[in-house]
């Protein structure tokens, strides 16, 4: 039997715990997360908050990176490498950009 412990890993974040988030549930889910956390060494809340922040954490992480199979990294970066010139509609929008917006 393997024996899976949790750290507090929202209690690395250097801040007050000052905002509040309310759900509610259903009493079976209720009582597996009561069961999960009790093995975990954790009250409710603080399991919760861990599950829901690595959660968040890896949701975060799989919209913001592209992973790419080894046999897909020659491809893509010849396509970057070798990238096509840019049409004529491209241009004029690359042009209408700069004309109407302001960088500062």
């Amino acid at each position: 039997m393997i024996m899976q412990t949790r750290t507090d890993s929202a209690q690395a974040i250097d801040e007050r715990n000052n905002e509040r988030m309310h759900f509610r549930t259903k009493p079976s889910i209720k009582a597996v997360i009561q069961r999960a956390a009790a093995l975990s060494g954790m009250d409710d809340s603080t399991f919760t908050m861990n599950a829901a922040y690595q959660a968040a954490q890896a949701t975060i992480a799989a919209h913001e990176r592209t992973h790419l199979q080894p046999v897909d990294h020659a491809t893509f970066f010849r396509a970057l490498e070798q990238a096509p010139l840019a049409s004529p509609a491209l241009q004029a929008a690359f042009e209408r950009h700069r004309e109407t917006v302001i960088v500062k």
